[in-house]
């Protein structure tokens, strides 16, 4: 019997020290937030924040119909099982390190590095948006990679800025604002992510938060942030106590834009009207699904954006790396090409780690080679 209980009482203690070292690291990732005295204070005289609420507003409701929902199960589950979805290979890259970069950024080029992740290299200024190389949760088992990354975060070269769209675990990663924390790196963030960085070792006067149509100076560069269709949270209780945006980038010669994660609505022509005609726009092309129909953009309308906007030029990000709405892996990419090609919208499509310089380099439809030419 004393054996018996012994055994009970050690594996309660371990039981105890796994589920505290879980919730713990869990806690690590998540980040910190303003307290709700100083969001109140900060946020309350925005139209697009509700003090009663402490929220955030998007400028239209994010309806969930699970009835809807196609592909399968969209329950929380599917985040922790290998996705059926995945490529049964490994998906071309091209890996590289910090040598693979000049030491001066040029006037105009880009990697993609999958997903959201990209750097932007804009009159001699070099931009790292939503850095994200491991998995998409805050968990190492949860939304786990199709592939590894073509760069690890230690080989990358010095950056300008850091800017991220909105603070999802696939867009904004602990380990990552870390590292670039020791590096001393500038970041330009949504209301309220700072405090997240925060948390994580960024110093306070490296970090510049924007509301919408707010505008950062960095060189010849004017950065401002605009609206999307969209939310956040880390947690189960923090939604939308942070800020998300799409961006424009200004230069000397260039005027981009990045979409972020949006759903389609009036204020991609009113950001267009106002902001546009663009020579290049990074749009997100998935994790949209007809269960949430508003939370992302469909293929139709990622180039739908494009002619709201005016821009010629669409350079496909968010896919490719991360199974978040049931779809074959190239499904998106597929039929974004066709309609592309239907609406003369020429494509920037380099595999992972490929330097482009968007509009004068070619590439190619990659995801058609068959697996046997792999």
């Amino acid at each position: 019997m004393k054996k018996l209980l012994k055994i009970v009482l050690w594996t309660l203690a371990i039981l105890l020290i796994v589920t505290g070292s879980l919730v713990y690291y869990v806690s690590r990732q998540m980040g910190s937030l303003d307290s709700l005295e100083e969001r109140k204070a900060r946020f309350s005289g925005l139209t697009y924040y509700d003090a009663a609420t402490d929220q955030f507003i998007s400028p239209e409701e994010l309806p969930y119909y699970p009835e809807q929902t196609t592909g399968g199960d969209a329950g929380p589950a599917r985040f922790f099982k290998t996705s059926p979805n995945a490529p049964g290979f490994p998906l071309p890259k091209q890996m590289i390190t910090k040598s693979d970069f000049s030491e001066t950024p040029s006037d105009f080029a880009a990697w993609w590095f999958g997903h959201s992740t990209f750097i932007l290299e804009l009159d001699g200024k070099r931009i790292l948006f939503d850095p994200v190389f491991e998995n998409g949760g805050p968990l190492p088992f949860i939304l786990r990679r199709f592939d590894v990354s073509p760069i690890k975060r230690e080989e990358l070269p010095e950056i300008d800025l850091v800017v991220i769209t909105h603070d999802h675990y696939d867009h904004l990663e602990a380990a990552t604002m870390r590292f670039l924390a020791t590096r001393n790196t500038e970041f330009l963030v949504p209301l309220g992510v700072g405090a997240r960085l925060e948390g994580w070792g960024v110093q306070k006067n490296n970090i510049s938060e924007l509301g919408w149509h707010d505008t950062k100076t960095l060189g010849s560069l004017q950065i401002t942030a605009l609206p999307g269709i969209h939310y956040t949270s880390r947690s189960y209780n923090d939604r939308n106590k942070t800020l998300w945006a799409s961006f424009v980038i200004k230069g000397d010669e260039k005027n981009l834009f990045v979409s972020g994660d949006t759903g389609y609505g009036a204020h991609l022509k009113d950001i267009g009207e106002k902001y546009g005609p663009f020579d290049l726009a990074f749009v997100e092309i998935d994790g949209w699904n007809k269960g949430w129909p508003l939370t992302h953009l469909f293929p139709d309308q990622a180039v739908q954006l494009c002619l709201d906007i005016n821009t010629q030029l669409l350079f496909p990000i968010h896919w490719g790396v991360f199974d978040l709405a049931m779809h074959p892996w190239d499904e998106s990419i597929k039929m974004v090409a066709d309609m592309a090609a239907e609406n003369n919208i020429e494509l920037v499509t380099p595999i992972m780690g490929e330097k482009v310089i968007p509009g004068l380099s070619p590439t190619k439809n990659w995801w058609e080679i068959k697996n046997r030419d792999r």
